[in-house]
């Protein structure tokens, strides 16, 4: 639920790779803000091989990655990864582009700032032609009836492997969404 309507729209940014350690420093807050209970090593491992400077620094030089920077008041409050030229198993005929991450900081949460987001991923999608968008979410997280809300479906599941993981936590749902 909204808390309040936010004041002023959310601040989308592109990347670039001098952003690697601001992408880095909001991953880690948001990630440590809501997830390392999945974890039997509280997140570092996962951390570390996701959310590190060096990891972003190597992302952002990728092509078929656009990264955007979500500010309030130029301060980062999360990000977006898309994967621009990604198939959904399935779909092989369509256009499709996967949100791989939306994260935001706590405290940017239940502000209508994850529906500006999302909604500006509907229309960078369109603008690139694409039929689909989807992305995955863990089946525990509050996240799934969001993704409903916006109109996504389901369409798989699947498991998790990382051993550093909780067993409950790994099961994922992937989500379609038709543009």
């Amino acid at each position: 639920m909204i808390k309040n309507a936010p004041d002023t729209r959310l601040q989308i940014i592109p990347c670039n790779p001098e952003d690697a350690k601001t992408l880095s420093d909001v991953a880690l807050r948001s990630y440590k803000d809501f997830y390392l209970h999945l974890w039997y090593d509280n997140g570092d491992w996962y951390i570390n091989h996701s959310f590190s400077k060096s990891v972003f620094e190597e992302e952002l030089k990728e092509s078929n990655h656009a990264f955007f920077l979500l500010n309030m008041e130029e301060n980062a409050v999360g990000f977006l990864k898309l994967n621009i030229d990604r198939p959904l198993k399935g779909y092989d005929q369509y256009k499709c582009i996967e949100l791989e991450r939306i994260y935001l900081i706590k405290s940017a949460t239940g502000e209508g700032y994850g529906r500006q987001a999302m909604d500006f991923c509907f229309d960078y999608a369109k603008r690139l032609k694409k039929d689909i968008i989807w992305l995955k979410a863990m089946d525990t997280s509050d996240a799934v009836v969001f993704y409903e809300v916006l109109g996504f479906e389901h369409c798989d599941r699947l498991s998790l492997d990382f051993p550093q993981m909780k067993e409950e936590f790994r099961g994922m749902i992937v989500f379609l969404k038709r543009l």
